[in-house]
């Protein structure tokens, strides 16, 4: 494995069937050739991930959905002018482009383009050189904490990724820190499969129409598992620190509340961007430090404070 700083080699590297870990605004993804199923397969045997879990495909621009999803409604296409590139995967009809092992055998793929000018950077040029999209999953193993930086991947897939000789692109820090909304667009109305930045609010707004609460059957999709985004460490949800009753423990919860003594805090974010962002990382820390035990006061409200629940709850699943 190594970690690059240049774009050139990452492309490379992707253009010719290897791996490579690269940055978006939302997580590190583990980048391989959409098309290349060999590539495609080591992305599941890196991460241990279920042959049926599917993948989101990342390409340059909005343009490009076309040649993987068909018969998107107008309210789609008017969402992903708005939202593109940005933290937002549409799931839609999938067309002969996308293979079972993409989309986990069902009739749906997942679609999105990343923001992040290093993802940007690094879809354009693939894309010139014959690459249409790109699978990027969470850079770390199945089920576990997703990577906000470089560091966090080489603690999870350095190993496997130093043995197959596959690249880590370098980019800092994530400034999201969440994964993105996914909405499922196959009907007259949106539906969230995983909340994001991207919220319902935002999504009346731009397209006039209101979430759907729920469906009857929803297709499978990155991140909703009861466990998921685990750390070694037990997470516990908690409303008030009165409730901490062990030492060997870490402490989350927005800046104004108190830490209690004994106990390590972990972050202390002024907001729920910064709580969003901070999460993961504080997360991962815990485990860093051997800690048992991990004391999250969730943040309330709508919006991102329901994204950042969906994660700790299936954290402390």
């Amino acid at each position: 494995m190594s970690v690059t700083t240049d774009v050139s080699v990452a492309v490379a590297a992707l253009s010719q069937g290897k791996l490579c870990a690269i940055p978006t605004e939302t997580v590190y993804g583990l980048a391989a050739n959409a098309l290349d199923p060999a590539a495609v397969a080591r992305v599941f045997e890196a991460k241990e991930r279920p042959a049926d879990h599917p993948l989101i495909v990342h390409v340059a621009s909005a343009k490009d959905v076309a040649q993987w999803i068909t018969n998107l409604p107008q309210w789609a296409m008017t969402l992903i002018e708005q939202v593109w590139p940005g933290p937002l995967t549409i799931v839609g009809s999938r067309t002969a482009l996308a293979s079972d092992a993409v989309t986990g055998g069902q009739d749906t793929v997942a679609v999105r383009v990343p923001s992040h000018p290093i993802a940007q950077k690094v879809l354009n040029e693939v894309k010139a050189n014959g690459v249409l999209g790109l699978v990027a999953p969470s850079a770390n193993r199945f089920g576990h904490v997703s990577p906000t930086s470089s560091r966090h991947v080489v603690a999870d897939l350095g190993q496997y990724l130093d043995t197959h000789q596959d690249l880590i692109l370098e980019g800092g820090e994530c400034q999201v820190g969440l994964e993105s909304t996914i909405v499922l667009a196959v009907d007259e109305f949106p539906v969230i499969l995983r909340p994001g930045a991207i919220t319902s609010d935002d999504i009346l707004r731009i397209t006039g129409i209101a979430v759907a609460e729920s469906l009857s059957a929803v297709p499978r999709v990155s991140g909703a598992l009861d466990s998921h985004y685990s750390p070694i460490a037990k997470v516990v949800l908690i409303t008030d620190p009165a409730q901490i009753d062990q030492t060997n423990a870490g402490f989350l919860a927005l800046v104004e509340i108190d830490t209690p003594s004994g106990v390590h805090r972990l972050a202390a974010p002024r907001n729920l961007e910064e709580y969003a962002h901070q999460l993961y990382s504080a997360l991962r820390s815990a485990d860093d430090l051997s800690l048992e035990t991990i004391y999250v006061i969730p943040p309330s409200g709508t919006g991102l404070a329901q994204a950042i629940n969906d994660r700790l709850q299936r954290a402390a699943y």
